[in-house]
This record gives structure tokens, sequence and C-alpha cells, in this order.
């Protein structure tokens, strides 16, 4: 038996978790631990949330017995609520946001409670932000709030050429139907609007082209060449792609929206003209952003996110998690 400090049990149930859980075990093993990622196996689609969080529970409790018995892991974090709700053995929680808060009504009918009881159960809570911790329902385990390292990809010093970008890759969620009847109403001339994240059929749009979805790399280089990432979320549970959009110099055009949303106070902080409460004020916010930006904004934007580098991250993991795990 392989002897290890500390399991991820990933969900992974979309790219961006298991980047996510990737990120984290990269940073648990620079603090010097030995890591080990339990992937869930991805289970068939079903028609219900409820359905849906139950098969992917289910797939991973099968991944952690499994890795469990080979390891004997010291400590083991459970990445996602949903990962957690039939654990085999108790574990810190990672989350983004809890199902109390993104599976209302018959959508969380049995998540909520059995994720109410997981979170008091925990030995730790491990959330992606403050306003992550903020949602969960209390009483709940002590926390440490570990964001998702973001750093500026590499400057190929390409032009700023495309007038604004989206990222849709769950379109009824990032409101694209809200940004692209935006984008028609504040285009002039020959600006483009560039819809990443998903591979879309929209016909012929004047002023938009859909790029689909990318490699990560190619994603930020279209970020570099951007002047505004434009989105209107109806829930935002945490928002790397803005981050990701902010340090990467582009300037945020956004909605108001609900949830842990680690960019909203960020971008309501660096120029509130550009986060209308309502989808009726984005156009307006796009036409400010587009021909009146405020000249610091990238600077600022950068100092604002000193603490998600990854550097900051890896302290917080450091002096912080690890340490708090392995006691």
């Amino acid at each position: 038996m392989t002897p290890v400090d500390v399991l991820v049990v990933s969900l992974g149930a979309t790219a961006g978790l298991r980047a996510a859980d990737a990120a984290l075990a990269g940073a648990l093993r620079r603090a010097g631990a030995h890591v080990e990622i339990a992937a869930a196996r991805a289970p068939r689609e079903l028609r219900t949330y409820a359905l849906t969080d139950l098969a992917w529970a289910r797939a991973a409790r099968g991944a952690a017995r499994a890795a469990i018995a080979a390891h004997d892991p010291r400590a083991i974090v459970y990445s996602t609520t949903t990962a957690a709700l039939l654990w085999p053995r108790p574990g810190a929680i990672r989350f983004d946001a809890p199902s109390a808060a993104n599976r209302p009504g018959r959508h969380g009918v049995w998540q909520r409670p059995l994720e109410h009881r997981r979170l008091q159960a925990a030995p730790l809570l491990v959330p992606w932000d403050a306003g992550s911790l903020a949602e969960a329902p209390r009483p709940h385990a002590d926390a440490i709030v570990v964001p998702i390292a973001v750093a500026p990809s590499p400057d190929s010093g390409a032009p700023r050429d495309i007038a604004a970008i989206t990222y849709a890759a769950n379109p009824q969620k990032k409101g694209l139907d809200r940004v692209l009847a935006a984008w028609a109403q504040a285009r002039t001339g020959d600006e483009q609007l560039v819809v990443a994240g998903a591979d879309l059929r929209l016909g012929d749009v004047p002023g938009v082209t859909v790029a689909g979805r990318l490699a990560p790399a190619d994603y930020r280089a279209l970020l570099r060449r951007a002047r505004v990432f434009v989105t209107a979320p109806r829930r935002e549970d945490y928002g790397i792609a803005q981050l990701e959009a902010l340090a990467d110099g582009c300037r945020l055009v956004t909605t108001a929206a609900p949830g842990p949303y680690a960019a909203l106070p960020m971008a309501r902080a660096l120029d509130p003209r550009l986060v209308p409460a309502e989808a009726a004020g984005l156009a307006a916010a796009l036409r400010t952003a587009l021909d009146e930006p405020f000249p610091d904004y990238a600077r600022r934007a950068a100092a604002a996110l000193a603490p998600f580098g990854p550097d900051a991250v890896d302290a917080v993991v450091r002096d912080e998690l690890l340490p708090r795990l392995l006691r």
C-alpha cells in the first residue's frame, strides 16, 4: 500500500472543476504533501438535477472507496458537496456553492438536508470564496477559504482587436440571450463580439463570431485580444472566467447576480458604471467600457487580483490548509 497524505476525491463534472482539483493537488504537493486524486467516473445523463446528483454522488463514493483501500490517506478532501453526500469516510469538503443555494425547490429535495449534515460533520470546509461559505447553512464546520489561483496568461503583444468576448459554456445560466440582446443594441461599426466556451449555432448574427470550445491556452489568447469581457449571469457560483478576463487585461462588464460571484465586488470597485443592476443597463455599460474606460483600470485590476495569485494561494495551502488537514 502506498502511503498518501491527502486524497482529493474529484467529482470532475465540468472542465472547470477538474482544473480546480488539479490546481489544489498541485498546491498541496508544492507544500510537501503526497497527494492522489480519485476521479469519479461520469454517469450517464439523467433528466433531473436530483437524479443527476445522486448518480454523481454514487460515482464519487465508488472512487473514494477504491482510493481509500489503495492508499489509506491521512486526510481526504471531497471536491464539491455532491462528492461528499455519500462519503464512505468523513473528510474536508471543498466547494464553490452549496446545494442549499443552487438546488432550490424540488431540484434539491434530498441533497439539501444531507448536505447540511455533511457540512456539520466534516472536519473542515474549504470554500473557494467567502461568498461560498456565506451561502452554506449553519451550523457548519470550521472553514479555510482557498481561492482558485488566477495568473495572467503570456502576453504575445497582439493588438486588442476584439471589441468584446463572452464565455457561454452554460448559455442559459450565463445569460447569453441577455448579452446578445445588449450587443445588438450597443454595437457600432464593425465591432465584433466573440462567443467562446460552447459549440453553438446562432445563425448569421451581425457582429457576433462563435469561437466554440477552445483549449485553455487558445481561449486565454483570445482574452488577450479583447477589450471587454461581458456577461449577464442569472446566477454565478464563482466566476473563474471573469477573474481570468481581468487577469488578462479585459474590462469586466457584468450585471449583478446572486451567488458567491468572486469578481462582482471587484468589478464594482474598479468601475461601478460597468456593473448595471439589471440586464436593461447592459448595452449602456458596454458602450461606456468601449468608449470611456478608466485609464488605470488594468493596473487596479491586477492589484485587486493579488489574493488570487498563485503565490498567495500556495501560501494559504502551505501555512493554513495542509497543517489543518494533517493535524
